[in-house]
């Protein structure tokens, strides 16, 4: 017995020297990471895959709705935690426009349903008056102010999302609130809707002209639809379109004219609609060339006593009138919207006035254009050789450039 005791003793003894002798290695590889400095070097990436960025993910040549839901559906995919989607919703907010679904409300709704699901709703009081998660709740909330600057009402499907993401007790879904409150009463408030497509130009220039007048008895006349013409030089010009519009009140204006005094052709005036910006031309009097009648009151002479109106209770110093600046400005005949800004198109336009305005062929005409944006063209100035002799005399002349309208 005392032998086989000292048997199993003295191989418990080999087997604890031995287990001794492998963590010995291990032993002073900790030491050593312990008292050796950092490295200063750069951490190096496991894979050329974690450098790229969402920016990189959605800048690509085919760019269309199809290829943008795409992009949401390979994310949502991908991890079932949905990790990153704060940056995703973020740089797809930025590209929408280049997409051309600034104004999908499916999309909107895509974007929301990137969220995790029953993951930020509070639980108590005290998170709901802490803001639970408040980046997320931040991220939902430009999505519908985004939403709100495109004019995009949402629906159903937006609240059911938000309620599953947020709670109903939570700042996207008051947002959401607030939407649904004013948009269907601003909806119908303006007088002139703006279309949603401005494709023809006939009828952007309808739109544009009736917009500017805001009378319901003017006419609107096409003087010309969009066609091709050749020009003196054998070129071709195309869409060549004039639109007119004249109410009854400015032809019996232009027919008590004075026929000595011309009218003038101004423009051309920049107007937006929606991303579009458009031109037109007025045709107008001269404001030196109208005569103002001085009203006599003949009531306040001499011959008949002054009435005063005084309000006893109200100081003097007290004034209820604003201080307007008046502006001499002509009467204006007849507005029109064309393609090309030139005396040739505008005087068609002035030949189709004189069906129902017999007087503009009596009166002279003057055009006083000027060069809109569109029709401008960068100039190349060459330098020239000079001589000495001529040196001062071409400094001091003025320089001229001809604009072709």
């Amino acid at each position: 017995m005392r032998s086989l005791r000292c048997l199993f003793l003295a191989r418990q003894l080999f087997v604890n020297a031995k287990w001794l002798h492998s963590t010995e290695p291990h032993r002073t590889q900790v030491c050593r990471a312990l008292h050796t400095p950092p490295s200063r070097r750069p951490p190096q990436t496991k894979s050329q895959s974690s450098l790229i960025t969402y920016e990189d993910v959605f800048d690509q040549e085919q760019r269309s709705k199809a290829s943008f839901v795409e992009v949401l559906d390979l994310f949502c995919n991908r991890d079932i935690r949905r990790r990153g989607h704060v940056e995703l919703i973020e740089a797809a907010l930025k590209w929408m426009p280049e997409f051309g679904v600034e104004k999908d409300l499916e999309v909107y709704n895509k974007l929301l349903d990137v969220f995790p699901k029953e993951v930020f709703v509070p639980q108590n009081y005290i998170q709901r008056m802490f803001n639970h998660y408040p980046r997320q709740q931040e991220c939902a909330i430009r999505v519908l102010e985004q939403m709100e600057n495109y004019g995009i009402t949402p629906n159903s499907q937006t609240r059911f999302l938000l309620l599953q993401i947020f709670g109903e007790r939570s700042h996207p879904m008051r947002k959401y609130q607030r939407l649904m409150y004013w948009f269907p009463r601003f909806k119908h408030t303006n007088p002139f809707p703006v279309p949603e497509t401005l494709a023809d130009p006939v009828d952007l220039s309808k739109a544009c002209l009736q917009r500017i007048t805001a009378d319901k008895d003017a006419r609107t006349t096409v003087y010309q639809m969009p066609s091709s013409e050749e020009i003196e030089d054998g070129e071709g010009q195309e869409n060549t379109y004039i639109v007119g519009i004249q109410s009854p009140d400015q032809v019996a204006l232009l027919a008590e004219h004075d026929t000595t005094m011309p009218v003038l052709v101004e423009g051309p005036h920049p107007l937006w609609l929606r991303k579009t910006c458009v031109y037109y031309y007025v045709l107008r009097a001269d404001p030196s060339a109208i005569k103002k009648e001085v009203e006599v009151d003949h009531e306040r002479s001499l011959y008949y006593p002054i009435s005063l109106d005084i309000d006893l209770e109200r100081d003097f110093s007290e004034e209820n009138t604003f201080d307007v600046e008046e502006v001499d400005e002509g009467p204006v005949f007849a507005m029109c919207m064309a393609s090309s800004g030139d005396e040739r198109t505008l005087g068609k336009w002035i030949q189709g006035l004189q069906e129902t305005n017999p007087i503009l062929g009596k009166v002279p005409v003057l055009f006083r254009l000027i060069s809109s944006p569109q029709e401008l063209a960068p100039v190349e100035i060459k330098e020239k050789e000079k001589t000495p002799e001529v040196d001062e005399e071409v400094e001091n002349e003025p320089v001229h450039r001809r604009m072709e309208q």
